[in-house]
């Protein structure tokens, strides 16, 4: 078998950005089901710091990442919708996706249109996959009509700035919280119609001002821990929590009986790979995000580019909150 070599960031143990190791890697050619892709870009995202750092424990050592884009070098049997030399993107398990090349399964990797760049594409498929299942999939009693009130925590962020885009388009009104009058204001040139302040303002407060006291029909929280409780209390009747992340840390245990009383509501803790286990709708939403983005109706914004030998200090400046919009890792 033919084995190529390749630079790519592993960890050997969890623990801080200091985990995150460069490294050559083998690797060789795709077997049935799979690919092997040369990357042009890398995404970065949160999971990768729950991965890192243990709150996901993974097994050592593991080569870090969930989605790039890049160009098909070979396909193995039994792949249809694939072929070599085709633009292609993804978000997918395994994680693997720092590097310059690997092997992995086809079924979760997309045709990238002509239209969109390599590094759209890499910055847009884990979080514009997971905007799309909130807004169109993660409904609450009744869907989401034009005019309904949404509450989108870390609204400035990669995944936040999408969603507000999206949000807007489908003619809701997104509430977006962040940790600084600049994010704040880059939400609302994104399409949120309101933005608070988080570390100055009381959200449940504004919350209940903007929406006449009556709540929103759901909370999308990235958050966890630090949002979790005003959150609860920012829905209205029959509203839904959206769990989808924990930056702030995993939410305390609850009693399911406390979300009576708070107004008969429902929760959900989601995750995109559920979403996207097989191939048919994994492409269907990849269609619907391409859609929109081709559409100019949603724009993806690349805040920060960092070669991939500085993944740790990527890292570091994500866990700080330093960032906004996406940020790539470029080869």
């Amino acid at each position: 078998m033919t084995q190529t070599q390749s630079r790519a960031i592993r960890i050997d143990q969890h623990g801080g950005p200091e985990q995150l190791k460069l490294a050559q890697v083998s690797v060789g050619e795709p077997g049935p089901g799979e690919i092997r892709i040369r990357h042009h870009a890398v995404g970065l995202n949160f999971i990768d710091i729950y991965q890192r750092s243990g709150l996901y424990p993974m097994t050592l050592p593991v080569q870090l990442g969930m989605e790039a884009a890049g160009v098909v070098e070979a396909v193995g049997e039994g792949v249809t919708h694939l072929q070599v030399g085709d633009r292609a993107a993804y978000a997918s398990q395994p994680p693997g996706a720092y590097c310059e090349l690997r092997v992995m399964p086809a079924k979760c990797v997309c045709k990238l249109p002509d239209s969109i760049s390599f590094d759209t594409g890499a910055a847009m498929m884990l979080k514009g996959l997971t905007a799309q299942y909130l807004l169109k999939k993660t409904l609450p009693q009744g869907g989401l009509q034009p005019g309904d009130f949404v509450l989108f925590h870390a609204a400035a962020g990669g995944v936040g700035l999408i969603a507000c885009q999206w949000a807007k388009a489908m003619g809701l009104q997104l509430i977006g919280t962040a940790g600084s009058d600049a994010k704040c204001a880059l939400a609302l040139e994104h399409g949120a119609a309101f933005a608070i302040n988080y570390s100055t303002e009381d959200f449940l407060a504004r919350v209940k001002d903007i929406t006449g006291g009556k709540g929103v029909k759901v909370v999308y929280d990235s958050v966890g821990k630090d949002t979790w409780d005003k959150s609860l209390d920012c829905l209205a009747p029959f509203g839904l929590m959206a769990s989808f992340g924990n930056a702030s840390g995993p939410v305390a245990p609850m009693a399911p009986g406390i979300l009576g009383p708070k107004g008969s509501l429902y929760l959900t803790r989601q995750t995109l790979f559920t979403h996207i286990a097989t191939r048919e709708s994994t492409q269907a939403m990849a269609d619907d995000l391409f859609a929109i983005v081709g559409s100019g109706q949603v724009k993806i914004r690349i805040d920060q580019r960092y070669p991939l030998e500085q993944v740790q200090q990527a890292h570091r400046d994500m866990e700080a909150r330093k960032t906004t919009g996406c940020s790539i890792l470029t080869l």
